[in-house]
């Protein structure tokens, strides 16, 4: 206190200057003048800025209850980036911390650092915030409400509906149960580019990976419906008005495409975000901002509170509607619930049939509205809703396209050729249409009619053709016609991440597994399975042979269009981990061997099946659709010469009583030359690397 006091003093006492001592050490000068005293031009200037400044720190000096050490000050000054000609001319509004109005000692306190903001003041500047930017610091999964632009999600009018699962029918494998459908409804992930990957997963009780089981159609593990749902939040809209966002590039294919790098991108034509907000609807956009707001920072059960309260206020605006679905559809994702992803399916109806929706709203919320009938196997369902949307838009040739898709997911397609002759017809140049036009044209074995489509659909780049089994398809058919071309697609599927490499091609994957054409009996680890195969073959054989007889139907030819020429029969005894019906009453001994050996009657992606080939039969070139099972064949009627097997460039015999171990996830080629029948046992069994909780949890094959 002693200096102030001190100070004060000289300032009305003295005339001559003093020396006075900061509280930093350093001494400062004052020169005033004394009571009665003249005054030059140079000391009022001086008087004036003085008592300018002491008037604006003297709070700041009640803070410190010291002398104030002016050098300190401003130097904090200049920390806080003050104006001192706006303090000198008293424009302190800039500087109210606290929100009362003035510049005082409590706006000081705050400015330095020892005091909090007050909570309304934070409350008022957010609010101000909000209304002229809403920033994220995470990009937004679904729909944006005010029109700006968000170039990290692709508009929902712009995406199609995420490609269908990839069926067994899809990648060609040698069992007469796979799928008969090129698009058969499969509770897997997949991604935006429609590759499918089932990553290792984290080890969890079943218990556990059945919490989402909640109705028919549901998927097996919390992993895998959240992949699902990762996928489809980057179709979902950002409606932000009036502003182009970016559209999502797509990989570039050109002639020489095989040489170009995976990441290669084209850009394409910019197009505008959807409108969804109707005229009424702008006058309530705060509102619907501040609801927005939640459910974009992931606070969903607040959200659609929100929203429902919305609802209950404006029960005829289709924005809030709509935004109650987005809510939902998020609330269901947090709790794996499909009870409340089917009320977000029934609260996209309401807002696509409210009056005063926007055209953009409608095609935006019946696209939301089939991908998740989709997402829960409700496959006709999703139909009907895209027929109502190419009703409602028939000149959008994307919802036409998605119809096709719509159509091959339950097994039609006869419908979806119909339908991408009408796309290809008044646009030819449309790659999607083109690679699942292709593709139909294929199973329906036109394999020379199926080349062009494929090829150029996939050259065009377009959004949705860059995808493993068009690769797939495109190289199996050039391969059937004898062009060696098929293995530069095969490269090119490769480099585009698609294949494991150019020989094995399987699409149902965990990553990581040891990979190679062929193995030993030590390699798997399934030792025992072997020896127990190796020494009872001539029993397997015999109770085969007794059930060869045709008039007994037990063996049915291969319906895979795997064969070039021949004939080929097989006999089932497991599929997909669970016994064929009744197959096993008819080789009672054979199945008791096996019946102890859960790497084999457990196999969800395999089967356990008597194979017979007759003379002249050769199988054409192909892969299994999954590197997580290895395939054994246990040799029973084998003829001296003319049977052989190849898997990558590696061909091989069998032997009677003696096993083959090989990975068809590799290619393999089959040819019988021999004058009389081959009978082998076929045994598949799950790679030796996958954990126990993989084996419980993947999905079936």
């Amino acid at each position: 206190m002693a200096p102030r006091k001190n100070f004060r003093n000289q300032a009305k006492k003295e005339v001559k200057p003093a020396a006075v001592v900061n509280k930093n050490g350093v001494k400062a000068e004052a020169t005033v003048a004394a009571s009665g005293g003249g005054f030059s031009g140079t000391k009022i200037f001086t008087w004036f800025m003085v008592l300018a400044l002491l008037g604006v720190w003297s709070s700041v000096a009640v803070v410190w209850f010291d002398l104030v050490d002016y050098d300190n000050v401003i130097e904090r000054a200049k920390e806080f980036r003050f104006n001192f000609s706006e303090v000198l001319q008293g424009k302190l509004s800039a500087y109210d911390a606290d929100g009362d109005g003035d510049f005082d000692v409590e706006d000081a306190k705050v400015l330095l650092g020892l005091k909090e903001r007050p909570v309304s003041v934070l409350l008022r500047e957010a609010k101000e915030e909000s209304a002229v930017k809403e920033p994220d610091a995470v990009p937004p999964p679904d729909d944006d409400v005010d029109g700006s632009q968000n170039t990290d999600v692709e508009s929902e009018i712009q995406a199609a509906v995420p490609l269908p699962p990839i069926s067994d029918d899809f990648i060609p494998d040698d069992s007469r149960d796979e799928a008969t459908h090129p698009y058969e409804d499969e509770n897997n992930a997949i991604d935006t580019k429609g590759e499918l990957v089932e990553k290792a997963q984290p080890q969890q009780t079943v218990e556990e990976s059945k919490q989402y089981n909640d109705q028919p159609g549901s998927l097996e593990t919390k992993e895998t419906v959240q992949l699902r749902y990762n996928a489809e939040a980057e179709s979902v809209p950002e409606p932000e008005a009036d502003v182009e966002p970016e559209v999502e590039s797509v990989p570039e294919l050109k002639e020489n495409a095989e040489d170009q790098p995976k990441d290669k991108l084209q850009e394409k034509p910019k197009k505008k975000k959807p409108k969804l907000l109707n005229k009424f609807e702008k006058t309530i956009k705060m509102e619907i901002d501040a609801a927005e707001k939640l459910r974009k920072k992931g606070k969903v059960e607040e959200a659609v509170r929100a929203f429902e309260t919305l609802v209950l206020q404006y029960p005829q605006s289709p924005r809030c509607r709509y935004g109650k679905a987005l809510a939902e559809d998020g609330l269901a994702e947090k709790m794996l619930s499909n009870d409340m992803l089917q009320k977000a399916i029934g609260t996209y109806k309401e807002a696509s049939e409210l009056p005063n929706a926007t055209p953009d709203l409608i095609k935006a919320t019946l696209k939301k509205r089939a991908e998740r009938q989709q997402f829960l196997g409700r496959m006709r369902g999703a139909l009907a809703t895209l027929e109502k949307l190419v009703q409602i838009f028939p000149e959008d040739v994307a919802l036409k396209n998605d119809l096709g898709v719509a159509h091959l997911l339950i097994g039609d397609n006869k419908g979806a050729k119909r339908i991408y002759e009408e796309v290809l017809a008044t646009a030819p140049s449309d790659g999607f249409a083109k690679v699942h036009y292709g593709f139909i044209l294929k199973s329906e074995n036109k394999i020379a009619e199926s080349i062009p489509f494929l090829r150029d659909g996939l050259e065009s780049g377009h959004p949705g053709t860059d995808d493993g089994r068009f690769y797939f398809h495109l190289g199996d058919a050039l391969q059937r016609m004898g062009d060696d071309s098929a293995y530069k697609w095969y490269e090119r599927g490769h480099l585009r991440g698609h294949f494991a490499s150019v020989w094995q091609r399987s699409l149902y994957n965990v990553d990581g597994l040891k990979a190679q054409p062929w193995w030993t009996p030590k390699d798997t680890g399934y030792m025992d399975l072997v020896k127990t195969l190796e020494r009872n073959w001539r029993i397997i054989r015999d109770e085969a042979q007794s059930v060869m007889d045709k008039t007994t139907g037990l063996f049915v030819p291969e319906e895979e269009n795997l064969r070039e020429k021949g004939e080929w029969g097989q006999f089932t005894l497991w599929q997909q981990g669970k016994k064929a019906g009744e197959a096993c009453r008819s080789v009672p001994k054979t199945c008791g061997l096996l019946e102890r050996y859960p790497e084999a009657t457990g196999c969800k992606r395999g089967q356990i099946k008597f194979s017979v080939m007759q003379p002249g039969t050769h199988v054409w070139p192909h892969t299994g659709p999954t590197n997580c099972r290895l395939r054994m064949h246990l040799g029973l009627v084998i003829p001296k010469t003319g049977c052989k097997i190849r898997c990558t460039n590696d061909t091989r015999a069998w032997e009677e009583g003696k096993v083959l171990i090989f990975d068809d996830s590799f290619e393999h080629e089959v040819w019988q030359d021999a004058d009389s029948y081959r009978l082998i046992f076929i045994v598949d069994v799950w790679h030796p690397e996958l954990t126990q909780y993989q084996r419980q949890t993947l999905s079936s094959i």
